[in-house]
């Protein structure tokens, strides 16, 4: 079998886990006797573009008529079996998906986030789940219209439910907080959808959850096209059931990810006036691992509110970041968004670690309260808190929880495991193609 790998890179400085993903899924294929070419993009490129050439970004967001002619002379050169895809966005296009049906190739799209429907790409607007943006597939109002008008009747109803993308985009300005960048975004999503390439020009869909799936399926993706295939670890740590008596977060510092929400949490678990049993008693920190645009500004918090315990660590590499997660109590994701596959609860998974996680989204799915962690209302720090002090107060059942999850993880999370499910995915696709 030959495999064709498809990605579009973010920035280099603002790396991605696609790209991870991407990485470790082109080794896991050559590992496994696999043979894979790739074609690459590479957002860096965008910083040595001259004015001209950026403004003209948007439309080749739309159409890369580079990738589509690059894409075609590869595919006849290679003749891959297959072409899987992780990231198009903003390089590459979906003309790439044109190039391989007009060569006989077929497509296979992992879905890292909601970017074909929603134009942040999180399903998130002021902080909040927003899925103003998502309908159900239009086809389903001609069948109570009569067959008679049911081509136009489909084409008319999907054009005008998908204007609501342009809309929004227009009303809130959701990519960037702008509508001059939401704008060719919200346009893109909304011709290919009338195109139907999303439904027709790809094979094989990859939801990296059952949540996910069921989200792109209310978007409007055929049911029977979706497969789950979570993300893998390659090379994961041995599990370590000690603890050195703190919590861990470990994520990207931005908006979406509930960073406020775990602060005022943990410190109200350090005041004696909203706590009878602050954990002052019991020494406990927490460890705040990675960077992002809100370093400063969570720092400044801390400082002027004088709270003991809160480290801030910064940017680890990933030998460190494991070392830091093996030997903590837990891990706290308080994530007000949705999140495709938070790498983060297999890292900790994979160390024997329990995860608290707002009660939301995949995360919900991922963690099983009681059992390989605690979830609390999202956005509620109080809540969060009282998951954060059981923990504490409870090492015995926390340590087994951990157990648990490297339990799940031994039986979900693996290499092995994931080359089993991929290689079933690619022989559907192939078999019906």
């Amino acid at each position: 079998m030959k495999v064709l790998l498809v990605h579009n890179f973010y920035q280099s400085s603002s790396p991605s886990g696609e790209d991870a993903v991407f990485r470790n899924e082109w080794q896991l294929l050559k590992k496994n006797g696999i043979e894979v070419i790739t074609y690459e993009k590479h957002n860096d490129e965008i910083g040595d573009y001259g004015l001209g050439r950026k403004l003209l970004l948007p439309f080749r967001n739309i159409w890369s008529c580079r990738t589509y002619r690059e894409l075609t002379q590869v595919l006849k050169k290679e003749k891959p079996d297959i072409a899987h895809f992780q990231n198009i966005w903003y390089l590459i296009s979906p003309s790439a998906y044109y190039a391989c049906r007009d060569a006989g190739v077929p497509v296979v799209q992992t879905l890292h986030n909601f970017r074909i429907s929603c134009v942040n790409g999180l399903l998130l607007r002021n902080g909040h789940v927003c899925e103003e943006c998502i309908t159900k597939k239009a086809g389903n109002r001609s069948e109570v219209m009569g067959h008679g008008n049911k081509k136009i009747n489909d084409r008319s109803g999907v054009m005008g439910d998908r204007l609501r993308i342009i809309q929004n985009a227009i009303r809130y300005g959701c990519y960037r907080n702008s509508r001059v960048y939401s704008i060719p975004v919200a346009l893109m999503q909304y011709l290919h959808w009338v195109k139907k390439t999303w439904s027709d020009k790809v094979d094989a869909y990859i939801a990296l959850t059952e949540f996910g799936r069921q989200k792109f399926i209310e978007a409007g993706l055929p049911a029977d096209k979706i497969f789950v295939k979570p993300n893998f670890l390659a090379d994961p740590p041995a599990p370590n059931y000690s603890n050195q008596n703190y919590a861990v977060f470990l994520g990207r510092l931005s908006p979406e990810k509930g960073l406020s929400v775990l602060i005022n949490a943990f410190q109200y678990l350090s005041s004696p006036t909203h706590n009878p049993s602050p954990i002052t008693h019991h020494p406990f920190n927490l460890k705040i691992v990675g960077d992002g645009p809100l370093m400063e500004n969570l720092q400044h918090i801390v400082s002027a509110g004088k709270m003991e315990g809160i480290e801030f660590t910064g940017r680890k590499s990933f030998a460190e970041a494991m070392v830091l997660l093996g030997n903590a109590r837990f891990m706290i994701m308080p994530s007000m968004c949705y999140e495709g596959f938070p790498m983060a609860i297999r890292e900790a998974f994979a160390c024997g670690k329990p995860v608290i996680a707002s009660n939301l989204g995949s995360m919900a799915e991922l963690v099983e309260n009681g059992k390989t962690g605690l979830l609390f209302e999202p956005g509620n720090p109080v809540d969060l808190a009282e998951k954060m002090k059981w923990m504490i107060g409870y090492e015995a059942e926390c340590i087994e929880m951990g157990k648990e999850a490297r339990k799940v993880f031994e039986e979900n999370y693996t290499a092995e495991r994931n080359f089993e499910i991929l290689m079933g995915i690619y022989n559907n696709v192939m078999s019906n193609g």
